[in-house]
């Protein structure tokens, strides 16, 4: 295929789901300047990812399922929760726009989006030979999960910025990666396993996902939409 169309499909899926993020954002939108670092920070970030990840992968001396354990909850889960997570640390965290807990949603999400973005973009160019519906299965279930994950981890994150008790911001701060770790460790173990039995789970655990995070988006909508109604 032409590298143009591929380089298409890869970008797509990020792209409209920042697209759709922002407009959702609709009471107290952020700088785009501040979104657009964001995202490409978050592609930045998958250059130290990788060496991590390289690094884990060679000190797994796990076998079985316990090495599908490593890789997905440590290898993948923590390295790539942690450096999007960084993105947000340095570039938004103590930045004047982040004044309502959605802010904390739509960093992240754009940081995982660039990272996913980049991500999606080797993988459909490395691997579209082999499978050439890769683009379409990875913007369907890939780069929305990054999406997902983030919003686990802006939720928490927001709590611990606003939070006014010391205890509970470093439990909050902790929060905001040990959570989106899980959700990304356990999308990982069930592909990685290749059990049957937990391969019947991952259609429900997407579904959870959604769910529980587009609640957690929609509290915190609500509330910059409540915080916001006397400016419009």
């Amino acid at each position: 295929m032409d590298p143009l169309r591929l380089f298409v499909i890869a970008v797509t899926p990020g792209i409209a789901l920042a697209m759709g993020l922002y407009l959702t954002d609709r009471y107290d939108r952020e700088p785009v300047g501040l979104l657009v670092r964001l995202f490409l920070h978050g592609m930045l970030a998958a250059v130290p990812t990788i060496f991590v990840e390289r690094f884990l992968s060679n000190i797994n001396i796990f076998s079985g399922i316990f090495s599908a354990v490593w890789t997905a909850y440590i290898v993948a889960g923590f390295t790539e929760e942690y450096f999007k997570r960084l993105v947000v640390m340095r570039l938004a965290y103590y930045h004047v726009s982040f004044d309502e807990k959605l802010d904390g949603i739509i960093y992240c999400a754009y940081s995982a989006l660039g990272f996913a973005t980049i991500e999606n973009i080797m993988y459909v160019f490395s691997g579209y030979d082999a499978d050439p519906y890769i683009g379409w299965y990875r913007g369907i279930l890939s780069v929305p999960a990054h999406m997902l994950f983030a919003i686990t981890m802006g939720y928490y994150l927001s709590l611990a910025k606003f939070s006014p008790d010391i205890i509970n911001r470093k439990k909050y701060y902790s929060l905001s990666l040990i959570m989106p770790m899980l959700l990304h460790g356990t999308f990982n173990f069930i592909l990685l396993s290749q059990n049957h039995m937990l391969m019947f789970l991952f259609i429900p655990f997407v579904i959870y996902m959604w769910i529980t995070n587009l609640r957690k988006l929609n509290k915190y909508y609500q509330e910059s939409k409540v915080w916001n109604k006397f400016d419009l």
